[in-house]
């Protein structure tokens, strides 16, 4: 008698764990014991969630979505924060590819550094034509001016340098580079400059001017873009990066983009901009807005002025520490508009950049004429960086999208200025300001401009200090962002100005399973210790890929 109900014991017990499990719903993954950051619109925190098809299914508790799902694939966070996968929405992807096969110049402390790291890159690289930097930034330096070629001229007599400064918009070239481009103290470019003193080249080259010495240097093949992109996609998997948006590609490359992501190689996603030109617009605008999992092109990027940095930015007024000049526009004013025009007309997004007040002045001046009113075309400008006040409610006017960097902010505090002067700088890097406009903001970091990490612009939207804290108390703090500002500025925002605010962005239902791991608490960690706070784990897709 013992026996039987022994056995009817058991098999009681066996039909209900059956039931148990038969009653359970099957996912792909769990991760339970967190704290969720889903950044939806209640900014409502979770312990758990489960993903099924490269989708999350649902978040909860830890015990409910235990209790609801059964999958192969669990992850205790052990009460680590989970956030949605991080946004760049300006960033140079395939540029931080080519800058990593160059001579990183990033942080060089004067002229011979640069010298000294050129000689063991090209110690490295005997084989190569060229020799290719990018990086150096003459505010870095004790002596604070523009470097010449007559350094690079006795280093490197017999090979061409071509150096790119920090912004991308200068370079220093050597006199063997000059004599391969033909460049004569009479050369000309509109939208650029040649400098020229005592009737002599300096070998600095200024925004449109650069193309006088690119247009010689050998094209990488479609093999050196692929190794490009695998490790610019390395570097931002690392970060925590799960989406960027390469701010002017050209068709070829979007095409290798695209390859890449149907071979499987390439699994970040990416929202391209496509570079203006007249060959882009009439080939994109016929094909229409192209759009898969992994890649987005709905959008163009033009240039209006250059970078403050190199006196290229188009003010209103003369620099302060330069009264001879204002900088420049890129394109005339007629040909901005005439463009933006054709953009209008054909449903694309238009995303331009605007770093000088007089060029946001124009900018918005033509968007508005175009826009009339609030709209959902979701126009951006990139940067908006000195912005006059009279202008700044046209962001709202018109629905126009700030598409900012928090790092320029704390890049440029030690200098801009000196450039704009006490009062005109209290209108620059206006955050605050800005967002008030539409309700939110886009943040990214115009990589490989400043450093790829996301959290650095975290902290610089929320801190405005420097990597060791600097200042104290804050730059111009009254334009800071809050944390979740900053957070929903790399995510959902960032998703919204890329028209991707539906299938991601947050931690929600029904979108694609891009989160991050973090060791440490965005929401609650020191301010400065922000910038050091490491990834865990990235998942795209509900694919673990760092």
């Amino acid at each position: 008698m013992k026996i039987i109900f022994k056995n009817l014991l058991l098999s009681s017990l066996s039909f209900a764990t059956f039931q148990l499990f038969a009653q359970k719903k099957t996912a792909d993954l769990i991760v339970h014991n967190a704290v969720v950051y889903t950044v939806d619109n209640q900014f409502a925190k979770a312990e758990a969630f489960a993903i099924k098809g490269g989708k999350f299914l649902e978040t909860g508790t830890s015990k409910s979505i235990l209790a609801k799902y059964t999958a192969k694939q669990k992850i205790d966070a052990k009460g680590k924060p989970v956030f949605p996968g991080l946004y760049d929405p300006h960033s140079h992807f395939l540029g931080l590819g080519q800058m990593l096969s160059q001579c990183d110049l990033v942080d060089t402390k004067s002229y011979t550094e640069i010298i000294e790291r050129l000689q063991k890159f090209e110690a490295q690289h005997k084989g190569d034509r060229w020799l290719i930097g990018r990086g150096w930034d003459q505010n870095d330096w004790d002596v604070k001016v523009f470097p010449t070629k007559e350094l690079l001229d006795k280093a490197f007599p017999n090979k061409p340098v071509f150096l790119t400064r920090i912004d991308g918009h200068a370079a220093v070239v050597n006199s063997k580079a000059i004599e391969l481009a033909k460049i004569s103290p009479a050369s000309k470019v509109n939208g650029g400059d040649v400098e020229v003193i005592d009737g002599q080249l300096t070998g600095i080259l200024v925004d449109n001017a650069m193309g006088l010495v690119r247009r010689v240097i050998p094209q990488a093949t479609e093999e050196d873009k692929r190794k490009m992109l695998l490790a610019a996609q390395k570097e931002c998997f690392k970060l925590g990066l799960t989406t960027v948006s390469d701010a002017g590609l050209n068709q070829d490359d979007i095409d290798l983009i695209d390859k890449m992501n149907k071979e499987g190689s390439l699994k970040i996603r990416n929202y391209v901009m496509v570079s203006l030109g007249i060959r882009n617009l009439d080939y994109f605008i016929k094909k229409g807005v192209y759009k898969t999992d992994r890649l987005n092109v709905r959008s163009f990027k033009l240039y209006a002025d250059g970078a403050l940095g190199s006196r290229g930015a188009c003010l209103l007024k003369p620099y302060s520490d330069e009264p001879s000049k204002t900088g420049f526009l890129l394109l005339s004013a007629a040909e901005l508009e005439r463009s933006l025009t054709q953009i209008y007309n054909s449903g694309f997004q238009a995303n331009t950049h605007c770093i000088g007040d007089s060029a946001n002045r124009l900018i918005l001046d033509i968007y508005g004429k175009l826009l009339k009113t609030k709209n959902d075309r979701r126009w951006r400008i990139e940067h908006a960086q000195v912005v006059d006040k009279q202008d700044v409610p046209k962001f709202g006017k018109y629905s126009i999208i700030p598409s900012i960097q928090a790092t320029h902010a704390t890049s440029d505090m030690y200098w801009a200025d000196e450039r704009l002067g006490d009062v005109r700088v209290k209108t620059a890097y206006a955050f605050q300001d800005l967002l008030k406009q539409n309700g939110f903001l886009a943040n990214g970091s115009d990589f490989p401009v400043e450093f790829v990490n996301p959290l650095y612009g975290f902290h610089s939207a929320v801190a405005r200090q420097d990597a060791k804290n600097f200042p104290e108390g804050g730059f111009q703090m009254e334009n800071a962002l809050t944390r979740e500002q900053a957070l929903k500025a790399m995510t959902i925002w960032s998703a919204y100005a890329n028209f991707e605010e539906k299938e991601r962005g947050s931690i929600e239902a029904g979108k694609m399973a891009d989160f991050v791991i973090l060791e440490d608490d965005l929401m609650l960690a020191p301010k400065e210790k922000l910038r050091n706070v490491k990834v865990l784990n990235t998942f795209v897709g509900g694919e673990k890929v760092h």
